[in-house]
């Protein structure tokens, strides 16, 4: 629908100009008073999000927040419609009908939805999702995800049993958007390559595009985007902010910021934007060399088109994938490791006052993302939903093609919660969430052996990440099951184990991929109960499985033994719960 808007503005746009030339400019209302709007470019958004919003139907929601709301639109749709209205008019009535929207609460509980990880995911119209190194914003009462698509992502996709190192030229920025941070309709590309980028160049030239977030500013109702950008014909690296009228808009050229003072280095490492409660928007980033800070910089109030001053939360050893989430009144700085894109426990410093830009603890680990390196991702942004019941922060973590290879999929979503002192990660294949309330609960498919792929370490190793060694050798090797990047491989009569947290009562299916010397895998329940899975040698990969397992509430431990002296090799181990 917005296309037809687009076009419709676009040639609206061109028509005044053509009557611009020949009207003296006294007789044009738009040059006497420089505070009307454009209607093609002021309107455009206003009129696109009144169109959307009369859309919603007022029994799906509660008779006190649609009073407000349905106001707030009869007043947008009037200033939509008045040509003469001026910026501020306008800006003020999108602000007004977007809180309003924000504020609309659901008649129901709402439904859950499922989110299935390691695997690539598509839009709702089947078609794949292409964006990395960007964030989900919740403007009014939709939720907006953008981010970047690069080559390597369609040619990892296609096969994705090989690195693609050097293939992140970029393609464009697309926006999809949800309800319910499921299912993602796609929208736009908010930035091509033939978006300009100021003094006659364009995103097409840029060395690097990535690493993004979009802001909204209240005083000129403009969404602001800002994205790292590398561009030898704009003088290197720096920030580039874009703008456009409506969330899905094709967005244009505002400035291109090279440093942003006290850091140290022009540009940024790594960064996202956060939105504070108050709305107040702000620039998480690192220095580009060495990445040994940690800011937080506000962008300009007016019309953030600039950066302010950064103020250092950090400093230590270098970090990547800096984001932040705030969750129970703490803010919570979360990165990487600096090895190349690859997976990393998160690392994070909390917030020891009010103030997002004030003191921060010392480093520590996310719990919960020791055993499988953050489910096998990097540190890519967060969403803060505050249910009707509770708030749930959504990790998005990235997976690359380009230097890493680590695994299916390059968005990985998974659950933070809060039921200490410190917020902790669910590492879970699949989980269902309601937007509506806030709740999550674990799917039924989902794999309760972490690192079952074997792809959390970027290196050959003796000692796997998740796996506790039980003598004999150990390592993982290259070439995993149906063309992956690693395998497990245990010889020399040696062993491993996983011992599993907490898996529910019920039945279950213990699997894996093998091949080489025969071997065992072996659960064992809470109650000290066990079963075991002889494995035989096979020159090739084979899946084997055991089914009917009992098992109680509680911990688990699956081991993985091999027979002899031959190295049995194994892969894709999965234990899930029988419907």
């Amino acid at each position: 629908m917005e296309g037809d808007i687009l076009r419709y503005w676009k040639l609206s746009a061109a028509a005044m100009l053509l009557v611009a030339t020949v009207v003296p400019l006294s007789a044009n209302p738009a040059v006497a008073n420089p505070a009307v709007a454009e209607p093609a470019v002021a309107e455009r958004g206003l009129d696109y999000l009144v169109r959307d919003y009369q859309t919603r139907i007022p029994s799906k929601y509660t008779t006190d927040s649609w009073a407000p709301f349905a106001k707030a639109l009869t007043t947008a749709a009037g200033v939509a419609g008045n040509r003469s209205a001026a910026t501020s008019e306008v800006a003020t009535a999108k602000t007004a009908l977007m809180n309003a929207a924000a504020d609309l609460k659901a008649a129901d509980e709402g439904t859950f939805q499922t989110i299935t990880n390691n695997k690539f995911w598509n839009d709702t119209s089947g078609n794949p999702i292409y964006s990395q190194g960007g964030g989900v914003f919740k403007f009014g009462d939709t939720y907006y995800w953008y981010g970047v698509h690069y080559t390597g992502a369609e040619l990892y996709r296609a096969n994705p049993t090989r690195k693609y190192d050097g293939n992140v030229s970029f393609v464009s920025i697309p926006v999809y958007s949800s309800k319910d941070l499921v299912n993602w309709k796609f929208e736009n590309r908010v930035a091509t390559r033939s978006t300009g980028v100021g003094s006659g160049a364009n995103m097409g030239g840029a060395g690097w595009v990535g690493r993004l977030g979009v802001s909204y500013n209240e005083n000129t109702g403009k969404y602001v985007l800002a994205v790292q950008m590398w561009h030898t014909g704009r003088g290197g690296h720096g920030v580039l902010l874009l703008q456009g009228d409506s969330p899905t808009d094709t967005f244009d050229y505002g400035y291109f910021q090279t440093q942003i003072t006290n850091s140290p280095t022009t540009g940024t490492g790594d960064q996202t934007v956060f939105t504070d409660d108050n709305g107040k928007d702000y620039l998480i980033f690192s220095n580009r060399e060495g990445r040994s800070r940690g800011f937080v910089a506000k962008f300009r109030e007016s019309d953030s088109l600039r950066i302010e001053p950064g103020v250092q939360i950090r400093r230590g050893d270098g970090r990547e994938g800096n984001a932040m989430f705030k969750l129970d009144g703490k803010y919570y700085h979360a990165a990487s490791a600096l090895h190349g894109w690859n997976t990393s426990v998160n690392y994070v410093n909390e917030s020891t006052s009010s103030n997002v830009q004030g003191s921060y603890s010392g480093e520590y680990v996310l719990a919960g993302t020791e055993m499988d390196y953050s489910h096998v991702t990097q540190t890519g942004f967060f969403v803060t939903v505050k249910g009707t019941k509770q708030n749930t922060v959504i990790y998005a973590g990235d997976r690359w093609a380009d230097f890493a290879w680590n695994g299916i999929g390059y968005n990985q979503w998974v659950p933070i919660t809060k039921t200490g002192a410190r917020p902790r990660f669910h590492s879970v294949s699949q989980w269902q969430f309601n937007v509506t309330t806030g709740e999550w609960r674990v799917g039924p498919a989902n794999n309760y052996i972490l690192n079952p792929d074997i792809q959390a370490d970027r290196i050959i190793v003796s000692s796997v990440r998740g796996w506790r060694n039980l003598g004999g050798s150990v390592t993982n090797v290259n070439g995993g099951a149906n063309g992956s990047r690693f395998a497990l491989q245990v010889s020399n009569r040696g062993g491993v184990e996983q011992r599993i947290e907490s898996v529910p009562a019920g039945t279950y299916t213990l699997a894996l991929h093998a091949r080489g010397s025969a071997g065992q895998l072996v659960i064992t329940g809470a109650n000290g109960s066990q079963r075991t899975l002889s494995i035989p040698s096979s020159g090739g990969w084979a899946k084997r499985q055991l089914t009917g397992i009992v098992l109680p509430s509680g911990g688990a431990t699956v081991t993985v033994r091999a027979s002899g002296s031959g190295g049995v090799v194994v892969d894709q181990l999965s234990l899930v719960k029988t419907p």
